[in-house]
C-alpha cells in the first residue's frame, strides 16, 4: 500500500531489540555498575555545595510536590520522574566528577543514572501501593549496563563533536530506551520513543567552549536525560514514532546532521562498555586526567625551583586539545575546570586538584597564570592513534619543564590514568577513598555506614528496594 510505513531504521530496532533481551548477566559488567553507581551518586553529594548548581535544583515550579515522587539525594523533594531525572543527574553531573567513555565522542554514561533511579523510584513506590513487589538495585544494575552500552557505543561510531554538536543527544537516545524498557514498553513504543529522541537532534556546544563556556555544560546532560524520561513516558502512551528518523533523505539525523555520513554500530551490544568505563581521580575532565597524573608527578621538582622554569610543554591527543586546551582568560570555574593547561598547574603547584581549586580565590594565585603564559601544547600523533584505538583505547600525556639554566626535567607521561580498565586494581582503593570522602557528614553516620559497606558487598545491594534505597538518601 502506498501509505505503509517502511520498517524501522536498523540502529532503533538494534536498540529495542538490546534493552529487551539482554540480560546483563556478565560478572565484571556487574562489579563495575555497582561501582559505578556508588561513583557517580557520591559526586552529587559535594555539587549541594555549589550555589549554581542548588539554584538549578527542585521542582520546575517552586512548591510543586507529586504523588509517589521521586527522591532526590540530599533534598526533601519529591517530584515527577522527569523532573526528578534531572536533579539527580544534574548533581552526579555538575562536578565533572563521574565516568567517561571515549570513541569518536566522548560521554559520561552514568548521565543515564538520573533516569534510572528517578523512573525506578516513582515505578517503586506505584507498586507498592498497589501490593506489587518494587524494583531492586539489581534492576538498577542491570538498566545502567544497558544505558551505558547504548551511549558508549553511540559515542563510538559517531564524531558529533567534530561537526560542533554536543554528545548530550548520545544520552537523550538511551535515558529514552532504559526509561521505556523500566515503564514495559514493548517493542514499538521503545522504538518510538527512541525514535523521537533521534529526531530531537543534538545539541551546539559552543557552552562548552570559549568565549562561551558556562553552567549549562554542567546541566546539559541532566536535560538529555529528563528528555528521556519523557519521551518515554509519551512512548508508553503510544506516541507515534518516526522509522526513518535516521536515513531519511535531506531530512533524515544522518543528512540533515552530518552530511549524510551515516554510522553503524562497530559491535553488537552487550556488556562492553561498562566492562571498560573510564573513573576519574581528579574532579576534571577525563582527557586531563592523565596530564593531571603526569604532572603530580612532578610537584615536588617544579615547586622546588618554581622561579627558575621558563617553559613548560605539554604534548597531548588531538581530542584534548580540541576541548580543553585554552589560552587567555577564564571567566568561571566552568571555564578553569576544562582548561588543560590550569589544571596541569595546579597538579604542579599543589600536586592535587579539588572542585574548590577552580573558584576565583584560587584563581587569584598570580602563579597560575605566570605558569600558563610558559606552556606549549602540542599534539602528538602517536597519542592522537592511541587515543582512537577502538581495542585499547589510551588518553596518552607527557609533560617536560625546561629551566633557565639549559636544563630540564624527566618527560612525565602516562598512556593510561589511573581510572583507566586496565589499572582498575591500583584504582579501586582511590575510588572507595573518593567515595568517603565525598559523602563525610551528608546524611548522618548510621547511613554513611550502611553506604560504605554496600559500596563494598554487591550482593546485599542488589537485593534493596529502590524506593527504600531512594527514601534512605533523601535529606
Amino acid at each position: 500500500m502506498a501509505d505503509q510505513r517502511p520498517a524501522p531504521d536498523t540502529i532503533l530496532q538494534q536498540i529495542a531489540d538490546y534493552v529487551l533481551d539482554f540480560k546483563a548477566e556478565s560478572t565484571l559488567a556487574r562489579d563495575t555498575a555497582h561501582m559505578d553507581l556508588f561513583d557517580a551518586l557520591g559526586c552529587g553529594f559535594p555539587a549541594h555545595d555549589h550555589p549554581e548548581c542548588r539554584k538549578v535544583l527542585g521542582p520546575v515550579v517552586e512548591g510543586i510536590t507529586a504523588q509517589h515522587g521521586a527522591r532526590v539525594p540530599c533534598t526533601s523533594y519529591e517530584l515527577d520522574p522527569v523532573t526528578a531525572a534531572f536533579n539527580i543527574s544534574a548533581l552526579n553531573r555538575w562536578l565533572d566528577f563521574n565516568d567517561s567513555y571515549f570513541g569518536k565522542e566522548g560521554g559520561h554514561p552514568s548521565d543515564n543514572l538520573g533516569a534510572i533511579l528517578a523512573v525506578a523510584d516513582y515505578l517503586s513506590q506505584i507498586r507498592r501501593a498497589s501490593g506489587e513487589a518494587p524494583f531492586t538495585m539489581a534492576d538498577v544494575l542491570t538498566a545502567m549496563i544497558k544505558a551505558h552500552e547504548i551511549q558508549g557505543n553511540l559515542a563510538q561510531v559517531n564524531g558529533c563533536n567534530l561537526a560542533g554538536f554536543d554528545c548530550d543527544n548520545h544520552t537523550k537516545v538511551a535515558s529514552t530506551a532504559v526509561s521505556a524498557w523500566l515503564l514495559g514498553c514493548n517493542r514499538e513504543q521503545i522504538i518510538n520513543g527512541v525514535s523521537n529522541a533521534f529526531a530531537d537532534g543534538p545539541s551546539l556546544r559552543a557552552y562548552r567552549h570559549a568565549p562561551n563556556v558556562g553552567w549549562r555544560k554542567s546541566w546539559a546532560a541532566a536535560d538529555a536525560s529528563s528528555r528521556g524520561v519523557r519521551l518515554a513516558l509519551m512512548a508508553q502512551k503510544d506516541e507515534m514514532g518516526y522509522p526513518t528518523i535516521l536515513t531519511a533523505t535531506k531530512h533524515g539525523y544522518f543528512d540533515a546532521y552530518y552530511k549524510g555520513e551515516a554510522f553503524e554500530f562497530i559491535r553488537d551490544l552487550g556488556s562492553h562498555v561498562m566492562e571498560h568505563v573510564l573513573f576519574k581521580t581528579w574532579p576534571a575532565g577525563f582527557h586531563a586526567q592523565s596530564a593531571m597524573e603526569a604532572a603530580v608527578k612532578l610537584h615536588k621538582e617544579a615547586l622546588a625551583k618554581l622561579d627558575d622554569i621558563e617553559r613548560i610543554e605539554i604534548a597531548a591527543h588531538a581530542y584534548c586539545i580540541r576541548q580543553i586546551a585554552k589560552e587567555g582568560p577564564l571567566h568561571n570555574p566552568a571555564d578553569r575546570d576544562h582548561c588543560l593547561q590550569y589544571i596541569v598547574v595546579i597538579g604542579l603547584l599543589f600536586g592535587d586538584i579539588d572542585s574548590d581549586d577552580y573558584e576565583a580565590e584560587r584563581a587569584a594565585d598570580p602563579r597560575i597564570d605566570a605558569l600558563r603564559d610558559r606552556m606549549t601544547v602540542t599534539e602528538d600523533p602517536a597519542f592522537t592513534e592511541a587515543f582512537y584505538n577502538v581495542d585499547d583505547p589510551a588518553n596518552p600525556h607527557a609533560i617536560q619543564i625546561f629551566y633557565k639554566d639549559g636544563t630540564q626535567s624527566q618527560i612525565s607521561e602516562v598512556k593510561y590514568p589511573l581510572g583507566h580498565y586496565s589499572r582498575r586494581d591500583e584504582g579501586k582503593p582511590l575510588l572507595a577513598q573518593k567515595f568517603r570522602k565525598n559523602i563525610a557528614g551528608r546524611l548522618g553516620a548510621e547511613t554513611e555506614q550502611k553506604l560504605l559497606a554496600w559500596f563494598g558487598d554487591r550482593a546485599a545491594f542488589e537485593v534493596i528496594a529502590v524506593d527504600d534505597f531512594m527514601a534512605m538518601l533523601a535529606k
